[in-house]
């Protein structure tokens, strides 16, 4: 199970209800809830134990359509 920091108990706790997500900028994170108080718990970083994510196929350049001089 994820754990992350909850700022509102100043401590560590398991998230609960947790959510694998991806950021806007392509990072996987973790989301999820304190057990404790209620408060959201965002980890960043894909969680332990996962596979890395195998990195995408670079697509060909087409060749430049301006004529040499």
């Amino acid at each position: 199970m994820a754990t992350g920091y909850c700022v509102k108990c100043k401590a560590a706790r398991e998230i609960a209800d947790p959510q694998q997500i991806t950021m806007k900028n392509g990072r996987p994170a973790t989301q999820g809830r304190c057990p404790v108080c209620g408060t959201k718990i965002f980890k960043i970083g894909a969680p332990t134990g996962a596979a890395p994510a195998a990195p995408e196929p670079t697509q060909a350049k087409p060749e430049s359509t301006v004529p040499q001089r």
